[in-house]
C-alpha cells in the first residue's frame, strides 16, 4: 500500500490535534506543514518540511491531500486554491463565514471534479452513527434537542453560533437527510469576556412535515454536549461527555429530557477525529470526488446564515 502523503495548514489547537491523529495511522505521513510560528519544528518529524507561506505546499504538487485547520476566514481562499491545485481537501469546519463564498467552492468543487470535506467531528463519532442507524428503526422522528457549551473557548474571530453551532446543524441535517428552516434565533445573553465574547444562544428549526430542533448553545455555560432524538417508538440519547455515550429510553409524550438510566447502547470503538481522516485517505485512494461532504458544509452555512439574520439588530452595543 502506498504511503499517503499529507499537508497541514495551520498549527493551533486543531492543527495540533491533526498531527498527533496522522502520526497514530498507518500508511499516512505528514509530508508538509505550513505554519508561521517557528515552534511548530518541534510538532512534527524531522523530514515533515515546514513553510511560513501555506501556497509552498500546495505548489510542490506532491501532497496526495490537504487539511486546512485556520481561522474560518482563511478557509475560502486556501480550499479553492487547493482545488484549483487539484488536491483533495479536509477543511475544519465552520466551512467559512459566508453563504455566497460556500457556494461558490461547491461550484468549483463540482466543476473541477475534485473531493472536498469538511470536519463536522461529530458526524464521525461511532455514538452518533449508531444513533443515525438505529432512528430508523424506531418510526419518525419528531423532536430533536441538543444542548452544547462549556466556558470558553472565547474567540475574537468566530461568533459563537457560527464555532458551536456547525456542529449541532450539521447533526440535525444528517440525521433527517434534510435542510430545515429557522424559525428562531435569540441571544440570550452576551457579554465581553477575556479573549473575545461570551454568548448564550437559542435556536429553533422546522423541517416542512413538522419536525422540530431546539439548540442551545454557550461558551459561558457549564460543559455539556448532548444530542437527544425524539421519535414515535424511542427516545435516543447521544451525550459525547458521558461514561455510556448512547442510551436508549422508552417513548414518551413530550419532549422533555427523559428521566432515569434508560438502556446502554454498545458502540463501536474509534476517535471521531481518527475516523474522519481514515475516510478522507480513504476517499483520496479510492478517487472519490463525491460532493455530498461539500454540500452538507454548504447547508450549514446556510442555515447559520439565516440565524444570523434573525439575530442581527440584538445586542448591538456591548
Amino acid at each position: 500500500m502506498d504511503v499517503i502523503n499529507l499537508g497541514l495548514i495551520g498549527a493551533g489547537r486543531w492543527g495540533r490535534n491533526y498531527i498527533k491523529t496522522i502520526a497514530g495511522i498507518d500508511g499516512v505521513r505528514l509530508a508538509r506543514l505550513g505554519s508561521l510560528n517557528p515552534a511548530s519544528k518541534e510538532l512534527v518529524d524531522a523530514d515533515c518540511s515546514i513553510s511560513a507561506n501555506w501556497h509552498e505546499l500546495l505548489d510542490a504538487r506532491d501532497l496526495d491531500g490537504i487539511i486546512v485547520a485556520t481561522p474560518p476566514a482563511l478557509h475560502a481562499e486556501m480550499v479553492s486554491y487547493s482545488i484549483g491545485a487539484n488536491i483533495p481537501v479536509l477543511v475544519e469546519k465552520p466551512l467559512t463565514l459566508n453563504f455566497l463564498e460556500a457556494n461558490k467552492l461547491l461550484k468549483q468543487s463540482r466543476e473541477r471534479c475534485s473531493l472536498v470535506m469538511v470536519g463536522h467531528t461529530h458526524l464521525f463519532n461511532p455514538a452518533f452513527e449508531e444513533l443515525c442507524r438505529l432512528s430508523l428503526s424506531l418510526g419518525a422522528i419528531r423532536t430533536i434537542r441538543a444542548e452544547a457549551g462549556n466556558h470558553g473557548p472565547y474567540r475574537s474571530d468566530v461568533p459563537v453560533l457560527w464555532d458551536w453551532g456547525s456542529h449541532d446543524i450539521a447533526m440535525c441535517i444528517e440525521l433527517v437527510g434534510s435542510v430545515p428552516l429557522v424559525r428562531a434565533s435569540v441571544c440570550d445573553e452576551r457579554r465581553k469576556v477575556e479573549g473575545g465574547i461570551g454568548e448564550s444562544i437559542r435556536l429553533q428549526l422546522e423541517w416542512p412535515d413538522g419536525k422540530h430542533a431546539h439548540i442551545k448553545l454557550s461558551n459561558i455555560k457549564d460543559r455539556r454536549r448532548r444530542f437527544t432524538v425524539f421519535c414515535d417508538s424511542g427516545v435516543l440519547v447521544y451525550d459525547d461527555l458521558a461514561q455510556h455515550k448512547l442510551v436508549i429510553h422508552p417513548a414518551q409524550s413530550g419532549d422533555a429530557h427523559p428521566k432515569g438510566d434508560g438502556t446502554f447502547l454498545p458502540i463501536p470503538s474509534g476517535f471521531p477525529l481518527t475516523r474522519a481522516l481514515e475516510r478522507f485517505v480513504d476517499a483520496i485512494r479510492a478517487g472519490d470526488n463525491s460532493h455530498a461532504s461539500l454540500g452538507l458544509g454548504v447547508d450549514v452555512i446556510g442555515v447559520l446564515a439565516d440565524c444570523e439574520r434573525i439575530m442581527d439588530g440584538e445586542f448591538t452595543s456591548l
